[in-house]
């Protein structure tokens, strides 16, 4: 009979075997362990997270006081000064389409244009499919509006700031942000490893004195701000940013997301607003998705900046480009905001109204400049949350922001004032929160009726 074979063994014998061997040899031999469903059901039940633990703690408690979800309700039109959910007609405060120009003739018009041309995608990143017009064309446009050299765009705003901070930046460089940065400009910082340290809203003196202690630790240093911040509607001082970034030998960015189309007397921008000259500043960072009304993001800056995000940044090497309709859409609605500036002078007019009338019904709006974003700051979040309902039964649609994306005493609504809101809507509006903030008194009176 001859010699069998190891593999011939039925396996079980063949698994002995090979035990036998391996013990023999001196090796350890453990058996494997089959984890048991008990031991580890928390670590595969997504009901187990923390947060969505704290997300149907919110949700039973709202469920409770017979508050509805004040958000994802579906609209069954497109974004502008009304809309339409479950076929009634709303007055409109929670849309970033702050000049109209979603419902311009010339944007929708471009958009289709360039599918019946390039499709509906790129189809692969640009680096791999290549360019098309219409990306260079926009990109063009965007580096003039700001008197730079070159502009890139990304396919989404977030990544523009996570990936450009990201790419920038390393373990020995230090970013300084304002205490309001947006989340994406917090998970740039993140990514690039680099020492973050923030300081407190619009305060220049303590930026100032955290470069004086921090600068000579660290090779580079990236100073990041908003144009216009988006939950308190307020802008910094740029010509004091782009003194202290001199002083300290330092990159300044700044965040345009919600700044374009807004500030400025033909809502150029921040620079505008600020009369300091564009090229003063390194970085300039905006989002497609506010006025230029499409999707996506853009960085604009000197030609080295550019070439080197163009082949480094990963939300842009490794992400599909911007959709042809969207950066075609974005093109157009950059046109029209440089030929029809009146547009920008009724966002200005409608702002001031706004304040204007909140500030006698005794409203609390902050330090916002009027311009675009208007906070009712109601100090508490379930105070929030039940005006939100009770203006949404009255018509009116604006969302509430709570803790933790404000703090707690600083709950509010918020509202995006667009050049295409009437005075009767803000009018009555404004009238609106004062009688229900009245009737709803504080969360201990609203705690207090549900008894």
């Amino acid at each position: 009979m001859g010699r069998t074979s190891q593999s011939a063994l039925p396996v079980n014998a063949r698994q002995s075997l090979e035990k036998l061997v391996a013990a023999r040899r001196g090796a350890d031999v453990l058996e494997p362990e089959v984890p048991t469903q008990s031991r580890f059901h928390a670590m595969t039940d997504f009901t187990t997270l923390p947060g969505y633990q704290e997300i149907r703690v919110q949700r039973t408690a709202a469920g409770t006081l017979g508050i509805e979800n004040p958000y994802f309700r579906t609209h069954s039109t497109r974004a502008a000064a009304t809309t339409v959910i479950d076929g009634r007609t709303y007055d409109n405060f929670s849309s970033y389409d702050y000049l109209g120009l979603n419902g311009h003739p010339a944007v929708p018009a471009a958009a289709k244009a360039a599918i019946d041309q390039y499709g509906t995608s790129p189809s692969a990143s640009r680096v791999v499919a290549g360019e098309r017009p219409i990306h260079l064309d926009l990109e063009r446009k965007l580096a003039d509006h700001y008197g730079q050299e070159a502009a890139v765009a990304f396919v989404s705003g977030h990544a523009t700031n996570v990936s450009t901070i990201g790419a920038l930046l390393g373990p020995r460089d230090l970013i300084l942000h304002d205490q309001l940065a947006h989340n994406s400009i917090i998970m740039g910082a993140t990514l690039s490893r680099a020492e973050r340290r923030s300081f407190p809203h619009n305060d220049l003196k303590a930026l100032d004195q955290l470069l004086i202690s921090l600068r000579p630790q660290f090779k580079r240093v990236l100073i990041v701000v908003e144009g216009l911040y988006s939950m308190d509607g307020d802008s910094p001082d740029l010509a004091a940013l782009v003194a202290i970034k001199r002083r300290h030998g330092a990159w300044l960015m700044v965040d345009e997301a919600h700044g374009l189309g807004v500030l400025g007397q033909t809502g150029r921008g921040i620079f505008e607003h600020a009369r300091v000259d564009p090229c003063d500043v390194d970085i300039w960072m905006g989002t497609l998705s506010k006025t230029l009304s499409s999707c996506g993001g853009y960085i604009a800056g000197c030609a080295a900046l550019i070439e080197f995000l163009k082949c480094t940044s990963g939300g842009f090497v490794y992400s599909v480009g911007l959709p042809p309709a969207m950066a075609a859409a974005a093109s157009a609605a950059l046109d029209v905001l440089h030929a029809e500036p009146e547009r920008v002078q009724r966002l200005r007019d409608n702002g001031a109204l706004f304040c204007a009338v909140a500030r006698e019904h005794k409203l609390d709006i902050g330090f916002t400049t009027g311009l675009a974003v208007v906070p009712v700051i109601v100090y508490d979040s379930l105070v929030a949350v039940v005006l939100s309902q009770k203006m949404f039964e009255r018509g009116i649609n604006v969302q509430p922001i709570i803790h933790p994306a404000v703090p707690e005493r600083t709950s509010r609504l918020r509202f995006f004032i667009t050049s295409e809101h009437t005075d009767e809507q803000i009018r009555r509006t404004v009238k609106t929160v004062a009688e229900e903030l009245r009737e709803i008194g504080d969360s201990r009176a609203i705690l207090k009726r549900l008894k």
